[in-house]
Formats: C-alpha cells, sequence, structure tokens
C-alpha cells in the first residue's frame, strides 16, 4: 500500500510520530531520575499505588492485539469471535488475588522464573524460562508487525521504516526510564486508548445501522451469527485459556504485583479487569460491521483500522491512528522492561554468572538487554509473516501449559515438582501439534488440559513433602541460584 492508498498523508502521519517520540522520550526521562537503582529500575521502588497500578493493567493488556485482532476474530469467526477475545478480561480478575498472594509470599521477589525455581527448581525453571521468553518474543513481534502495518495502511509509510521506528521509540523512553516510565506514560496511554475507542465506535454507530448490519450478515454471512458455529465456539475456550496461561505466567504482570504496594496489587488488578472488558467487545464490532459493508480489506488484522478510516475520514482515520499508536506503545515498554527482567536476573545473573554479579552490574545490564530485545524483535519482524492471530497464537500452547503448575505452586504444598515440569513440556508439545494440524483455536485449549492431567495425576501419584513458604523469603535463596531446592 503506498501514499495514494492511504487515508491520511506520509507528513502528518510522520508529525503524529515525531509529537508522540518526543513526549514518550520527554516523559520517560523525568519519571527515569527515579529509577537510578535496580529496585527503582525494574519495579518502581515497589511504591507503586491503586491508580497508577489500574492503568498500567489496563494499558498493558490494552494492546494493538486488542484494537486489531478483536475486529480480525470478529470478522472471521463472528460474535463468538468477538467474545472470545473479551474473555481475556477474566484472567485479570483471578490473578487479582494471585498478585495479593505472590507480594505476600516474595515481598523481595524480582521475576516469575525465580519463584518457579525456588519452588520447583532447576529444571522446571530452565523449562519456564524457555517458554517465557519464547512467548514475550512472539508478543513484541506481533506488536512490531502491527505498528508498520497501522503505518503503512492509514499513512503509506513502509511497513518496515514505520515498524523500526515504533520500536526505536518504545526501546528509547523504557531504556532511559524503566519501569518508572512505563508505569507513568502508561497511566496517559490508558486514558487515551480508552476515550479513543468509545469515540470511534460510537461515530462508527451514527453511521452504520446495527440492524441493517444484522441483516446483511444473515443474508451473506450467517455463520458469523450461528450460536453453535464450531470453530468459533472452541476459539472462545481457547482465547479464555490463553489469556489465563498469558498473565498466570508472564512477568509482565508478576513484576507489576511486586512493584506494587502492600495491599494495592488485587484491588488493581480486579479494577483493570472491569475497565477492560467492555473494549474489545466494542472494537469487535467494527469486524462485524466491516463484514456486512462493502468495505476493501487487505489484511483481516487492519479491518478495524480501514473501517474507520473508510466510514470517519481523515479524523477517524487520525483517531485510530492515535489509539493504536497509544495501545502498542502501552505493551511494547511492558514487555521490553518485564522481559529484561528475566533476562538479566534469572539467565545472565542466574543461569551464566550464578550470582557472581551486584545489583549496580544488574542494573546497567537490564538496559542493554531492552536494546537487544528491541534489536531482536526488528529483526523477527522483517520477514513480515502471517496475520496477527497466527504470530500471537503460536505461543498459546505453552503459556496455557503453565497455568496449572504457576496455580500449583503458589496454592498446593504438596505439588510434585517433575509433574510440574512435565506438565509444561507434555502439555507444550501436544499443544503445538494440534495447533499445527488442526488449527490456531485449538493450540491453547488442548496444551491446557494435557498440563492439568499431568500435573494432577503426577502429584497424586508421588506427592512432595509440604513445601515450606518461607523459601520464598529467603534472600540468600533470592540471590544464589544455585540454593534452590
Amino acid at each position: 500500500m503506498d501514499s495514494r492508498v492511504a487515508i491520511l498523508s506520509p507528513s502528518l502521519g510522520w508529525a503524529l510520530i515525531a509529537g508522540f517520540a518526543l513526549l514518550w522520550l520527554a516523559l520517560g526521562w523525568w519519571w527515569g531520575r527515579k529509577g537510578a537503582s535496580l529496585d527503582g529500575f525494574m519495579l518502581a521502588n515497589r511504591n507503586v499505588g491503586l491508580a497508577l497500578g489500574a492503568a498500567t493493567a489496563v494499558a498493558t493488556w490494552i494492546t494493538s492485539n486488542t484494537t486489531m485482532l478483536a475486529p480480525q476474530l470478529a470478522l472471521e469467526m463472528g460474535v463468538w469471535g468477538m467474545l472470545s477475545y473479551a474473555t481475556a478480561s477474566i484472567g485479570l480478575l483471578l490473578f487479582a488475588p494471585m498478585a495479593k498472594r505472590i507480594r505476600a509470599l516474595m515481598p523481595q521477589g524480582y521475576t516469575s522464573a525465580e519463584f518457579v525455581r525456588l519452588r520447583f527448581g532447576k529444571t522446571a525453571w530452565v523449562v519456564f524460562l524457555i517458554i517465557s521468553l519464547f512467548y514475550a518474543l512472539t508478543w513484541l513481534v506481533s506488536m512490531g508487525m502491527a505498528g508498520g502495518l497501522l503505518l503503512e495502511a492509514l499513512a503509506g509509510i513502509p511497513y518496515h521504516l514505520g515498524m523500526t521506528v515504533i520500536l526505536a521509540v518504545c526501546v528509547g523512553y523504557t531504556v532511559v526510564g524503566g519501569l518508572h516510565a512505563v508505569i507513568g506514560t502508561d497511566f496517559i496511554q490508558s486514558l487515551i486508548v480508552l476515550v479513543g475507542v468509545v469515540v470511534v465506535v460510537i461515530a462508527v454507530l451514527a453511521r452504520v445501522d446495527p440492524q441493517a448490519v444484522h441483516a446483511a450478515l444473515l443474508d451473506s454471512r450467517p455463520a458469523l451469527l450461528d450460536v453453535l458455529f464450531p470453530a468459533a465456539l472452541m476459539s472462545v475456550f481457547n482465547g479464555l485459556l490463553f489469556g489465563l496461561g498469558e498473565i498466570f505466567h508472564s512477568n509482565v504482570w508478576w513484576s507489576r504485583a511486586l512493584a506494587m504496594r502492600e495491599g494495592v496489587g488485587q484491588r488493581a488488578y480486579a479494577l483493570a479487569g472491569l475497565i477492560w472488558l467492555p473494549v474489545p467487545i466494542l472494537a469487535g464490532f467494527l469486524g462485524l460491521a466491516a463484514a456486512s459493508l462493502d468495505v476493501p480489506i487487505v489484511r483481516p488484522d487492519m479491518v478495524g483500522p480501514l473501517l474507520a478510516a473508510e466510514l470517519l475520514g481523515s479524523a477517524g482515520a487520525v483517531l485510530v491512528f492515535v489509539v493504536v499508536f497509544a495501545s502498542l506503545a502501552s505493551s511494547i515498554d511492558s514487555l521490553l522492561a518485564a522481559t529484561s527482567d528475566l533476562v538479566v536476573h534469572d539467565v545472565i545473573h542466574g543461569l551464566v554468572l550464578r550470582g557472581r554479579s551486584d545489583l549496580g552490574h544488574q542494573r546497567r545490564h537490564a538496559a542493554w538487554a531492552i536494546v537487544g530485545l528491541g534489536v531482536l524483535t526488528w529483526l523477527l519482524c522483517l520477514p513480515k509473516v502471517g496475520t496477527l492471530a497466527t504470530v500471537l497464537f503460536f505461543a498459546g500452547p505453552l503459556v496455557g501449559s503453565t497455568i496449572w503448575p504457576i496455580l500449583a505452586g503458589l496454592y498446593w504444598r504438596r505439588a510434585n515438582p517433575r509433574a510440574a515440569t512435565w506438565g509444561m513440556i507434555v502439555g507444550s508439545l501436544v499443544g503445538l501439534g494440534c495447533y499445527l494440524f488442526v488449527g490456531w483455536y485449538t493450540g491453547a485449549l488442548v496444551g491446557t488440559s494435557v498440563s492439568l492431567v499431568v500435573v494432577a495425576i503426577g502429584t497424586k501419584l508421588a506427592p512432595r513433602e509440604d513445601f515450606e513458604w518461607s523459601a520464598l523469603t529467603d534472600r540468600d535463596a533470592l540471590a544464589e541460584p544455585e540454593a534452590a531446592p
């Protein structure tokens, strides 16, 4: 797509990008002054309050996938596809009590992988790290692709150039400010996204009659309204379990639970889940409307932005541009910060140096890790392979396989470490097989189910002695990987 087809001119697109870049970099520098220490850079000094805590959870979970993938699922799977993405709010709501427990069990902890090491041992730790890092890269790649596609579709900016600029901006202010900058900008970005999505949907409803949309779908694509559409029904359960796996295992959410003040995490995540719930439903309506209108769709994952731009003209295109750019930035920065924590604290400090580096070195390594992740994401985005759905849901079986090991580790004293390890391995492999040979909408569902069976049966046959929760607060164990049980 070139500038003759795009809704906005490239010059306006670049002006919007420049404005965002200057604002986020300035705010990153301002808030980053508080992040000189490792705790300040990685966990915002463990002092995040309710308003910022809820806002950063909402902004991080309103990714480009919410504003672009939800309409795609509605276009391809109908009403159930739209609702399947909305089930991701259940992950935030169920993580609320988990956040409280995580903060209580690991008041000095840093990462989700650190918990797995202390709870289940080194083998489970390594398996969990592989899954977490793979998932993080698929999420980063899906958002990098979304950014490039957005700029190409709306402003005629070449995909590779637009994708490069967006990643560079996010890396820049995250390196400068750490989690302080991420959470601060997330607060602003969450307001932009929430207001923008509501305005876009209201504007589209003013131009499109919902009854006409329903009638057109009944006439041309009745399967999209069929409550017994098999693939769509499976996508609901797959989406629900994928969302649970994403949140339960990802250091993006654990780092925020550890960064919030004591007593804040549960309320912040519960509030975030309620705020986030209607967003994919509103965005998904754009996909249903597009299915009933004669709107040319170049790529299914661009249906939302293209429909809004088609119906609302340049003003709608600018609004969509701002909303999706803010949702991209709020998720990319969060993932860069949380994944760099895993790379530094668990991979470099834990596996390579084995605790032989001080906190000052970890602080410096964290900044370089963010840059390295940005470069790796850029390289993986260059081929532009697949749609957002196919890229993102490839990690579904892996993250789904971590749900039961995490829950068992947090609440079941007798959970067997070997069962947890094999639950992640077998669940991932079987789920990936279903993803490849059955359909993307089965991977997380199968991976989660297989993992549950392995963890439950393995623990039933060989329960371990009651785990001492105090091991998770042992400062020596937190610092030295060899001390893992």
